[in-house]
């Protein structure tokens, strides 16, 4: 049995995804972090910075965001064509500019977020991407014949000048997919109806990506979700909503429980995970130590080579 547990608490929630009373993934939302990870804006050209080939993009948020050329120039397939580096910032785009563009790494303390004309939108099937005539499916669907025939079925049913992504969940589709391109196409559409708005005079939100939920639901469509567990009426209400305009979800049952996360004993799975050093069930175990640039992890494995010179590796 596969769900999901939901906690709100008083400065955001717990999300932790559940197989058989295990935990396996887990996530804390926080109120006072927005997540705008997947948002599309209207933003301006504020900064041309000549030297580092970049500019910033005002998107309305407290910190102006951050663009490099080679999100600006047309999507290229790295494997097979090379960026002309030839070509200067300053050609392409100016100050007060608008430029319709997509949060791919959101800002911190110290910087704004990192955005790119190079639009991802996610969907059940496929990811679309607009501007683009990159078609490429999920490397977890390893049969040759079934690769062929999804790229030629999503091919046949894009519009003009779009790519697409096809996921894992495509394998063996045909209709659902179709009517997936469909759906998305549709949401793009509303999106640049909306950005060539003569009304539009300043930075704007035009589209909020998925929240951890919806994107989790939307990864796991080729998984059977039995339920859902929340604590509040109002994330249940909001589910009941979700559920009812994606009949792939009619089967999960949405459940409300005061303390969800005392299922299982979630509270001292959760604890576990959040220690430095995790111990595991071959009797060696992993460290974890996160810095700004970067979290390292070290695997011990010394019950496994214990007959071996080398006991540790770190990746």
């Amino acid at each position: 049995m596969t769900e999901i547990v939901v906690q709100t608490k008083k400065d955001g929630k717990i999300i932790a995804l559940i197989e058989n009373g295990k935990l396996l993934e887990y996530y804390e939302e926080n109120d006072d972090c927005k997540r705008k990870e997947g948002n599309i804006y209207i933003g301006i050209i504020r900064d041309v910075i000549k030297g580092m080939q970049s500019a910033f993009v005002d998107i309305g948020t407290d910190k102006n965001s951050f663009i490099h050329l080679k999100d600006i120039l047309r999507q290229v397939d790295e494997k097979t064509e090379t960026f002309d580096d030839s070509i200067k910032i300053e050609d392409i785009v100016k100050p007060n500019q608008k430029i319709l563009v997509q949060v791919k790494k959101d800002s911190n303390d110290q910087k704004g977020a990192r955005v790119s004309t190079h639009i991802n939108l996610p969907s059940k099937y496929i990811a679309l991407l607009p501007n683009s005539d990159i078609i490429t499916v999920s490397q977890k669907i390893e049969d040759k014949k079934e690769q062929e025939r999804l790229i030629k079925l999503v091919k046949e049913n894009l519009s003009e000048n779009n790519g697409a992504i096809i996921r894992t969940s495509a394998q063996n589709k045909e209709k659902e997919i179709i009517e997936d391109i469909k759906k998305i196409e549709n949401k793009w559409n509303n999106i640049i109806e909306t950005s060539v708005s003569p009304k539009l005079k300043k930075a704007k939100l035009l589209y909020k990506g998925e929240n951890i939920i919806e994107k989790m639901l939307m990864d796991l469509s080729d998984q059977k979700i039995d339920k859902i567990t929340v604590n509040t009426p109002k994330i249940k209400e909001e589910l009941e909503k979700l559920k009812q305009e994606n009949a792939e979800y009619k089967n999960i049952k949405i459940e409300l429980s005061n303390n969800a996360l005392e299922k299982y004993d979630l509270e001292k799975q959760i604890e576990k995970i959040q220690n430095r050093k995790i111990w595991l069930k071959c009797g060696g175990f992993i460290t974890i130590d996160k810095t700004e640039a970067l979290t390292a992890i070290d695997v011990n494995t010394r019950k496994i080579h214990r007959n071996s010179k080398f006991r540790t590796n770190s990746i």
